[in-house]
């Protein structure tokens, strides 16, 4: 339930009337002060609350009732974009980011050199796999803790703020300094990480399932932002279908359709969604067209060596011709690359 406030409401007001809503009707509330209007959101058990009798209130213009399971991550809970600022950087609001480099951290070399090639070339953010969830037993599975302090190195060479995978609550500590956590898709649904996570002030990059429907990402999302963490960043990656042309579906209109019911910054990963670096370009142009505020694209310096997902890898030179088109296009529907 969201209760809409009127303009002329004073503090005194609007205090008061959380604290008759706390009284009367044991639920928590969430005041969001937007551009053109004051939101009250209503979190608990509403079914048996009175719309009429809070009408009745005069900092009260409207009331209506919220019918979607997700709350805190609905744009009617929050009609404004959520702007995440890292080092800097602004993901949501209306530029585009680009974050790029290896899928797994390999070695100090392979990570410096791809990390430069990327800086040159236009990418505000670095990627690169320490803990990488493999579907084989047997594959190069990172370099763990050691793979942290390589990126945390790269980020000190570059300037470029990091972004890397956590698997484990094990491992929370090791991402101290991680500019912002992702959890894969595989973990989408680990919820006790997503309950931990709630509690952290990093932003997280929350990536679709294999198998998960928009309304299930946006309450994985509901379980980060329910600790208390609303930097969250929404990742369509593909999702598994019956077509096997593709290592998975990229579905762009989940771009769209998240940022009409959520406020939450939204990126794409073509990378993961098609495992063919030849397919990169186009799905990224498709995906700055649909409205994505960042991208997510793995580059290696010696994709045919990649320890993991060489095929899907971009070299530094064809990346470089990939963001030449993607600066065009971001350009052209007035979502410029975020310098």
């Amino acid at each position: 339930m969201i209760l809409i406030l009127k303009k002329n409401a004073s503090e005194k007001q609007v205090e008061d009337l959380v604290n008759w809503l706390h009284e009367s009707f044991n639920v928590q509330t969430n005041l969001v002060n937007g551009t053109h209007q004051s939101i009250l959101g209503l979190i608990g058990d509403t079914s048996k609350i009175d719309i009429d009798r809070i009408r009745t209130r005069d900092e009260v213009e409207d009331v209506k009732r919220v019918q979607e399971p997700y709350k805190n991550t609905n744009r009617k809970f929050h009609p404004d974009d959520t702007v995440i600022e890292v080092m800097g950087r602004h993901i949501g609001g209306g530029k585009l980011n680009v974050i790029a480099g290896p899928c797994s951290v390999e070695s100090e070399e392979q990570l410096i050199t791809t990390a430069k090639a990327v800086k040159k070339a236009g990418a505000t953010m670095l990627r690169g796999g320490a803990f990488k969830p493999r579907t084989s037993p047997y594959s190069f599975q990172g370099l763990g803790a050691e793979g942290i302090k390589l990126l945390i190195e790269a980020k000190q060479e570059t300037g470029l703020p990091i972004v890397t995978e956590i698997m484990s609550l094990a491992h929370i500590d090791l991402f101290a300094d991680v500019d912002i956590i992702q959890v894969g898709a595989r973990n989408m649904q680990n919820f006790e990480l997503l309950k931990e996570l709630g509690h952290s002030k990093k932003p997280i990059l929350l990536k679709r399932g294999l198998a998960n429907t928009i309304e299930e990402l946006l309450m994985s999302a509901e379980y980060i932002s329910a600790g208390g963490n609303q930097n969250i960043i929404l990742c369509e990656r593909g999702i598994r279908t019956f077509e096997t042309a593709t290592r998975n579906t990229l579905d762009i209109s989940a771009v769209p359709i998240l940022k009409t019911v959520s406020h939450l910054p939204v990126a794409v990963d073509p990378s993961h969604a098609t495992g063919i670096a030849s397919l990169i370009e186009p799905m990224s142009l498709a995906a700055v067209a649909a409205g994505t505020d960042a991208l997510e694209i793995e580059v290696h310096c010696n994709p045919k060596n990649a320890k993991s997902d060489g095929a899907q890898s971009l070299t530094p030179e064809q990346f470089d011709s990939v963001m030449t088109k993607i600066k065009a296009m971001a350009e052209f529907i007035g979502r410029p690359l975020e310098a």
